[in-house]
């Protein structure tokens, strides 16, 4: 998506800046810079994104209300956690012991209570349903992963294009039934070189799942692994796994091609379509050839043991995945959990709340965030590595009436988790009230969750983009902030 070059854009220059090409002509606003180190700018040499799709409850997470009325607080119970006073939900034992190397904001909230990765993630102001549902809509702000490649290489960060921007374990929303791809990380008027590297999950699912959706309608009945994948799962590059069934010869055959066009291309002036033509080339061929990513990538060279504390399953052992990612060199590694079979899945929990909460989404958030905490901190890394757990909005505080039970969207108060990578150990940041409404103490945006991010990755949250008609673009809204309690 978002980088796809038609015919027509190759033979009309005119096109060649809709498609992205022309970054060097169209992106004319230098980065500035704010003073290295200062406020915990810098902090974070990397970045691990754990985006669950969807939106998970707050209230059967990180902002529990033992106190309120069983249709609020539901059916489960509130457990201590490593942080003096705070309570967690009962399906987080694990991730309640890690939480004191961990900063929780529980006062997060914006007015776009829709499915918005693209909100989420990126400077975009507003999201509506056609925006989430065509990622090539032209309002559409690139993804921050994106941004922090094209950022580092204004401001000439060494940076290598195979590691820069790595999303995991598949192409976004690729695995479910068919319905138009949603909209977020994508790289938007930066161009398609600016794109996340897709990796390709490698493996199968161990546990039979049967969903259903408008009464039976929309069904799926299959393996699911994101609550149980096969010891041998692995990751490899969605780019190599096209490129299967193309003998050696015949890939090699397409790099002399390339090679030739290169000649003809050093014929032409030193113009910004050609200098970006080669960033592409650059990244396809980083791509293919890196051993780094591939090793990375590569599940059977971590020991059995370590693997199983992140937890068998598609999101734990992404995440293992990422840890080698960023022990490689990867400056942003973001680990989805999409939705698998079925529009409308994951963390997208309108009915059978309950049941799923317990059975398909708790138990695996809980190993993986506890191994990949821990495993981080063990090996000296996570003062290093900044991990954010985050999504779209939270969920209803009254439980609805549908099958099972279940919680709508919510986008007044719900709960970000940050660790690593210059923030707090410890810290609880905001507070709601006490059905997990509303915020009550220190609001906080999804945009100044961006800032900060980039602030730590050493990005100033100031920086202008230049969108695709060559007006300048602030990286995130003017009234977004850097979240000082966030600093360590």
């Amino acid at each position: 998506m978002c980088d796809g070059l038609s015919r027509r854009d190759w033979l009309q220059v005119g096109g060649w800046g809709a498609a992205g090409l022309t970054l060097d002509r169209l992106l004319g606003q230098s980065a500035r810079a704010a003073a290295p180190g200062a406020d915990g700018f810098g902090r974070a040499k990397n970045c691990i994104v754990l985006f669950l799709y969807g939106s998970p409850s707050q209230l059967e997470t990180f902002d529990v209300k033992p106190d309120a009325p069983v249709e609020v607080r539901g059916e489960f119970g509130t457990i201590p956690s490593a942080i003096p006073g705070l309570g967690v939900g009962e399906l987080l034992p694990k991730t309640a012991g890690i939480l004191d190397r961990c900063a929780l904001v529980r006062s997060v909230n914006h007015d776009q209570p829709i499915h918005g990765v693209a909100y989420a993630m990126t400077g975009v102001s507003i999201i509506d349903p056609g925006m989430e549902l065509n990622p090539r809509d032209d309002r559409h702000h690139p993804y921050f992963g994106s941004c922090v490649e094209f950022l580092d290489r204004r401001v000439g960060r060494p940076t290598n294009a195979a590691l820069n921007n790595i999303a995991l374990p598949f192409p976004f929303s690729s695995k479910r039934s068919d319905q138009p791809f949603r909209a977020g990380p994508y790289p938007a008027f930066l161009g398609g070189a600016y794109a996340p590297v897709w990796t390709e999950f490698v493996g199968k699912g161990t546990v039979n799942v049967r969903k259903e959706r408008a009464a039976g309608e929309f069904w799926f009945d299959g393996p699911e692994p994101y609550v149980g994948c096969s010891p041998d799962t692995t990751f490899r590059l969605a780019a190599v796994d096209q490129q299967q069934h193309v003998s050696i010869d015949r890939l090699d055959r397409r790099r002399r091609l390339l090679d030739q066009l290169d000649d003809v291309r050093r014929e032409l002036d030193r113009s910004a379509p050609a200098a970006s033509l080669s960033r592409q080339q650059e990244l396809a061929w980083s791509v293919l050839g890196s051993r780094d990513i591939r090793d990375a990538l590569d599940l059977s060279l971590e020991p059995q043991a370590n693997r199983d504390r992140y937890g068998r399953t598609l999101f734990g052992q992404s995440c293992v995945a990422a840890r080698r990612l960023v022990e490689a060199g990867s400056r942003v590694v973001s680990v989805f959990w999409d939705e698998y079979g079925l529009a409308g899945d994951a963390w997208d929990t309108h009915d059978k709340h309950f049941v799923r909460m317990k059975d398909q989404l708790c138990p695996g958030l809980d190993h993986a965030l506890h191994g990949l905490i821990n495993d981080l901190d063990e090996r000296s890394m996570l003062d290093e590595t900044l991990v954010v757990l985050i999504s779209e909005h939270g969920r209803t505080p009254k439980i609805n009436s549908a099958v099972g039970g279940g919680r709508d969207h919510w986008a007044r108060a719900y709960s970000v988790l940050f660790a690593g990578g210059g923030t707090p150990r410890g810290a609880v940041i905001g507070a709601t009230d006490a059905i997990a409404s509303d915020v009550t103490e220190r609001p906080v945006s999804p945009k100044s969750l961006l800032a900060t991010m980039y602030h730590l990755l050493g990005v100033d949250p100031h920086s202008e983009l230049t969108d695709a008609t060559g007006r300048p673009t602030p990286l995130v809204p003017e009234e977004a902030e850097v979240i000082r309690e966030l600093i360590a």
